[in-house]
This record gives structure tokens, C-alpha cells and sequence, in this order.
């Protein structure tokens, strides 16, 4: 199985549009490197880097995929989809990081 065909088989299995996927397996990406790596959100970039990582290989692998069906790189379709991915971990990166919300003893 590619991962293009395992991508549709998801997005078809679960009724998730493709926006969808990326934001649900960076959210996914990001705890799981917090938790299995003991990585605290608001003092380690690690979570946020894994996603940002896993982000792009994703898209080299469409581009690839591209390249091979369409005969050019759709990079607008690449840039929206990283920037889509990383949305949610930034936003929760930055919230632990300068919001008391997340601090220790504090309500």
C-alpha cells in the first residue's frame, strides 16, 4: 500500500476531509512525541519539531507523487498543507509556553 492509497483509505474510512487528516495526525504527532518522550510542551520544541518533520516528509512524498501523475510540483498545495499541519501545535506551543493557563498551581 502507498501511502497516497493508505492517505485515501483514511480519509474515505473515517469521512475526513484531507484538511482534516493533517490536522488530526499533527495533533497525534505532537502529544505522542510529548508523552512517549517525556517532553513537556511548554519547555521543549521537540513535540512541535516532530510534527514539523513529519509534516514535510509528507509533502515530499506528494510532491513526488505529483511530479510522477501531474508532471509538475504543486508547491501552493505543499505550502497550504504545512502550514495547515502546523497550525494547532504552534498555537498550543505558544499558549504552554506564555499563558498562565498552563502554568504549574495556577487556575
Amino acid at each position: 500500500m502507498t501511502v497516497e492509497s493508505a492517505k485515501a483509505f483514511l480519509v474515505v474510512a473515517l469521512s475526513l476531509s484531507r484538511d482534516s487528516l493533517h490536522i488530526y495526525v499533527s495533533l497525534i504527532v505532537f502529544f505522542a512525541v510529548a508523552l512517549l518522550f517525556k517532553r513537556s510542551i511548554r519547555t521543549s520544541w521537540w513535540p512541535w519539531v516532530a510534527v514539523l518533520l513529519v509534516a514535510i516528509a509528507g509533502e515530499v512524498v506528494d510532491l513526488r507523487g505529483d511530479h510522477v501523475r501531474l508532471g509538475y510540483l504543486r508547491w501552493d498545495a505543499s505550502v497550504h498543507d504545512i502550514i495547515n499541519t502546523l497550525f494547532w501545535p504552534t498555537a498550543l506551543t505558544l499558549l504552554a509556553r506564555w499563558s498562565s493557563v498552563f502554568r504549574e498551581g495556577r487556575a
